[in-house]
């Protein structure tokens, strides 16, 4: 049924554990092969509920939604058995009356509601406890677990260890699929930081300390008074993302929202792509200034677009001007979350900090920055101090895990 699959796949469709967990670091193909083998239990047993919860469903699309739905496009005999995809719900309907759902909750009394025979807990760190243990208590069969170990949490604490629980932990030398030029931005981590190593490169619990920026927060949307600062852009093409974001000012604080985080866009894909966002081209873009000639290709198309104001210390400036503001990032901006998330300073072989950003998990901390130096960098004015961080993603806590045995 499948015609690619990993070392993972039959890990997770061999084994008979009644909760079986995956740790592993960035494109081990963890949840790629977990949601093939829910397509196979889908189909081999009749009637079957299968439940895929993520933190939210903005993730859910980014993640899990789009592998599932990439899964069943690749397969001519998937297309046969299954009868139906309910975007509105976001329900894959199976022509022997199995389903496939994707959901969120918002807390363990949202999670009672329903029952299933399989559950899948994908990126199972942006999900507690209390909703993970009341959906695993209405779950008839099996759970799958996925995540990548920045730090011990309820799995490691609860979970591993005990009776019924098979733990596997991969990287992206499990996966025959991941391309070389992946493979080279994974390992370089070593050269940066060795615990962001150990967590992307190994799959192994780490303590990912030192993020760069705490002072942010979910927000659901932006305020409709919020005044549009400018666009922020970074190019990329093959094996970066172009990144796209827009940054408003209200009360003091900024708001921002990511619109693009996509490989393999040209810039002529890049401006039809904002044309049919309905993006305006009074809308002012700063982007990169290392790519004069991109720059230049976009005005030509109409776009107004300015290139940052880089210096020596550009990259650090930025940094403290962001620092002096709360930042509120929506929902939706599920990338952007992401690198808040993973951003870190570099650190010396005693791990002191260097006072330097990882050159990583930045194509839309990048564009923030450039908007940064352009639009917020006011002469004899200091931006407003931010209130007191609050922790909205498990990757800002720094509890140390137990490391684990690789495969």
């Amino acid at each position: 049924m499948h015609e690619k699959t990993s070392i993972l796949f039959k890990y997770n469709y061999e084994c008979d554990a009644q909760i079986i967990i995956n740790q592993g670091g960035t494109s081990s193909g963890k949840t790629y092969a977990i949601l093939q083998v829910l397509f196979c239990l889908a189909i081999e047993m009749p009637k079957q509920i299968i439940t895929v919860v993520g933190q939210d469903i903005p993730n859910l699309k980014a993640g899990a939604l789009r592998d599932a739905l990439s899964i069943q496009a690749a397969s001519d005999t998937l297309k046969l058995l299954i009868k139906n995809y309910n975007k509105t719900d976001r329900i894959i309907e199976f022509n022997n009356e199995s389903i496939i759902e994707f959901k969120s909750y918002a807390n363990g009394q949202d999670a009672k509601s329903g029952k299933r025979d399989f559950l899948f807990i994908n990126e199972a760190n942006g999900i507690s406890w209390e909703v993970y243990s009341e959906l695993a208590l209405r779950t008839r069969k099996r759970i799958f677990i996925d995540y990548n170990p920045n730090t011990g949490f309820w799995v490691h604490e609860r979970l591993i260890g005990k009776p019924g629980v098979q733990l596997f932990i991969s990287d992206h030398r499990h996966n025959p699929f991941t391309d070389d030029a992946t493979r080279s931005k994974i390992e370089r981590l070593k050269m940066e930081d060795t615990e962001l190593w150990k967590v992307y490169a190994r799959g192994l619990t780490g303590k990912v300390s030192g993020l760069v920026f705490t002072n942010w927060h979910v927000c659901e949307h932006i305020p409709p008074d919020a005044k549009l600062i400018a666009a922020g852009l970074d190019f990329g093409f093959s094996n970066d993302e172009t990144g796209f974001l827009l940054v408003y000012k209200q009360n003091g604080e900024l708001w921002v929202n990511e619109l693009i985080y996509e490989t393999g866009l040209t810039n002529t894909d890049l401006s039809d792509k904002l044309k049919s966002m309905g993006m305006s081209t009074s809308t002012e873009i700063i982007a990169d200034s290392a790519e004069p000639k991109s720059i230049e290709e976009l005005r030509r198309l109409g776009w107004y677009i300015n290139p940052a104001k880089k210096g020596p210390d550009s990259i650090k400036n930025a940094i403290d001007i962001l620092k002096r503001y709360t930042i509120n990032v929506t929902r939706s901006s599920v990338n952007l979350r992401k690198e808040l998330s993973k951003y870190t300073w570099k650190t010396d072989k005693s791990g002191q900090s260097l006072n330097q950003p990882i050159d990583a998990y930045n194509h839309l901390i990048d564009p923030l920055r450039y908007v940064a130096l352009n639009k917020l960098m006011i002469k004899n004015q200091k931006a407003p101090r931010s209130r007191l961080p609050q922790q909205h993603h498990p990757a800002q806590n720094t509890v140390a895990g137990q490391m684990q045995g690789m495969l």
